[in-house]
């Protein structure tokens, strides 16, 4: 499934307007941005060889990881990668629900909540 990038775009700009109330006052230094591919830097920094399997990516330090020294820094980046949502997909509703879950993933990181702790919550999500 293939979609132009305006319109991937409106849907990662909606799934992040559709976080509760709570969580945007916490965005405050965020950028979210989309892309087609993770670069080949990304892909080796997290020791990953397939380019497919990397949907978004955190960057920044984590709200729980700041102290009283935290200022005057670049905004965090979360990136969300369109040709591996696309390829994972097989129509326009299955891009959304993937990129409201990328969306939610990515800014678990901001709030410091690690990827072990993420699929244990997905697992129970799905039960």
């Amino acid at each position: 499934m293939i979609m132009d990038r305006e319109r991937f775009e409106r849907l990662v700009e909606r799934a992040v307007a559709s976080l509760p109330e709570e969580f945007h006052a916490r965005l405050e230094n965020v950028d979210v941005v989309v892309e087609d591919w993770p670069s080949h830097h990304d892909l080796a920094r997290l020791g990953l060889r397939n380019r497919y399997g990397l949907l978004g990516l955190y960057q920044g330090v984590p709200l729980t990881e700041r102290g009283g020294h935290y200022g005057l820094v670049p905004p965090d980046k979360i990136t969300i990668f369109q040709k591996p949502i696309e390829a994972k997909c097989r129509d326009d509703a299955s891009i959304t629900a993937e990129i409201g879950k990328v969306v939610r993933h990515e800014i678990a990181h901001h709030f410091g909540i690690g990827d072990g702790r993420l699929r244990e919550l997905e697992e129970d999500e799905d039960r």
